[in-house]
């Protein structure tokens, strides 16, 4: 029977340690599939508080292009952003299918204007792979896995994002100190 030293015991744990995050990152979870153009994306179920149709909302001036204003929802001034515009789609349109998707991120409560909403979705670890690894020039650690639905004989494909990260970010001024 062999020893292990202190440094070797510490790799185990590390090892360990990055074995159970993995697991759990890819463990089958819920989540509400939105588009935005022509793709498709999921953000984690428990983080919707609720879904409401498109209403203009007060702008507020001096704020980047993607923060359309402010709605009073139920006596709470609620942040909106527009995913196309932050992520630069192009065609900005608004019709009876754009929804705001009212979110509970870092114990504030912010919208997000979507074009349509599509499904709640349970995807087992067999359905998640994990996020492409970029340069540091592009931003998407928000990205957290791509989910593969199947439907019929055909698969379609959503980008899994930690919204709560996204919104997080330093460009989007919602938030006082990073999430995570």
């Amino acid at each position: 029977m062999s020893a292990i030293t202190i440094p070797e015991s510490q790799a185990v744990s590390r090892a360990a340690s990055q074995a159970v995050s993995s697991a759990a990152q890819f463990a089958p979870r819920e989540v509400l599939s939105f588009k935005l153009g022509t793709e498709e994306y999921g953000i984690d179920i428990l983080k919707v508080q609720e879904i409401r149709g498109y209403e203009a909302p007060t702008r507020i001036a001096g704020t980047p292009i993607f923060m359309k204003g402010v709605v009073n929802l139920r006596g709470v001034i609620v942040p909106i952003v527009d995913m196309r515009v932050r992520f630069a789609l192009p065609d900005v349109k608004y019709d009876a299918f754009t929804v705001v998707i009212i979110l509970n991120v870092a114990g504030r409560t912010v919208g997000i204007v979507v074009d349509s909403v599509s499904d709640v979705l349970v995807l087992g670890a067999d359905q998640i792979r994990p996020a492409p690894d970029f340069n540091a020039q592009i931003d998407a650690d928000y990205i957290t896995g791509l989910g593969t639905v199947k439907v019929g004989d055909s698969e379609r494909m959503l980008i899994l994002m930690d919204i709560e990260q996204l919104l997080a970010g330093a460009d989007m001024g919602l938030m006082d100190m990073p999430v995570h």
